[in-house]
């Protein structure tokens, strides 16, 4: 089975920046969630395995390709929609398209136009492809995206932040076509939003100042901190002894009042009570201990 397989990657800015610290991951087919807060080294990451920056040291292989060693093989499989995507905002969606397809390689007049048209459909930008894209909106921005990224049909699509910005009924969209797409395709979603990762992968990672802080599956993930999360109301003005004397992982005000999340082999005493874990709670107990 064809897998994305980075090891011991490594990458310092000339700022002294260790932007990735010697990381390794296994990427099947399916989607797979990078997760981690801004400035975590999601964004190089995705850049390095793009081939659009150089790292330090390890090595990238996508089935039989040496990423690092051959950057012309992996671009030719590779489908890409970077966090700052920026369109011809006085073309339509269907010229912009169509010539992006021609830089791509797809020269045959009628190969091409079936593409365009069946990837309109498949992104549901069909109904306006002769509208300009100044005059679309963020989500259609992130589906017309999406639609260049998968012009090569790429055995690797990686995408960073695409729900940023995006209303409710977007982001469901954009979730669906992504899910649609990682049932043939390894799809890398880089993100900092929880629910975007709950919602679509089986595998994810976390990530932060450049480390793999875990790896796997998100409920088995969960489940490493069932029977240690408690939850307790308590006065805005006790949150920071709070802090001093708990391993408090999130708090969140309610009513008026603090609800605090607290990691703990124990119970921790009175007034709190023992919770189920969900996948923000990793992410913040995670984030809490780098």
């Amino acid at each position: 089975m064809q897998e994305l397989i980075i090891s011991n990657l490594s990458k310092t800015y000339k700022n002294g920046v260790k932007a990735l610290q010697d990381i390794s991951l296994q990427i099947p087919i399916g989607m797979y969630g990078l997760l981690g807060p801004n400035g975590a080294g999601k964004s190089t990451l995705m850049r390095t395995i793009a081939t659009l920056q150089a790292a330090d040291s390890g090595s990238i292989t996508l089935g039989g390709i040496d990423v690092l060693a051959q950057p012309n093989e992996l671009k030719k499989v590779l489908g890409y929609l970077p966090q700052q995507f920026g369109v011809y905002p006085a073309l339509s969606a269907e010229l912009l398209l169509n010539h992006l397809a021609v830089l791509k390689g797809i020269l045959n007049n009628k190969e091409r136009k079936e593409m365009v048209q069946a990837l309109l459909h498949k992104v549901n930008l069909y109904e306006v492809r002769k509208q300009k894209l100044g005059g679309f909106s963020g989500g259609m921005k992130q589906r017309f995206g999406i639609a260049q990224a998968l012009l090569n049909n790429p055995r690797l699509l990686m995408v960073d932040e695409p729900t940023a910005g995006l209303d409710p009924v977007e982001r469901n969209r954009f979730y669906n076509l992504l899910s649609e797409v990682g049932e043939n395709t390894i799809v890398i979603l880089s993100t900092h939003i929880v629910d975007d990762v709950k919602e679509l992968c089986s595998r994810m990672a976390i990530i932060n100042k450049g480390k793999v802080l875990v790896q796997g599956n998100p409920v088995q993930i969960m489940e490493n901190l069932q029977g240690r999360l408690y939850e307790k109301m308590i006065h805005k003005n006790e949150l920071e002894q709070y802090k001093k004397e708990y391993q408090l992982i999130s708090d969140r005000l309610y009513l008026g009042n603090q609800i605090v999340h607290v990691l703990s082999d124990t119970h921790p005493g009175p007034g709190f009570k023992l919770i189920d874990a969900n996948l923000e709670d990793v992410y913040m107990s995670q984030i809490f201990n780098a």
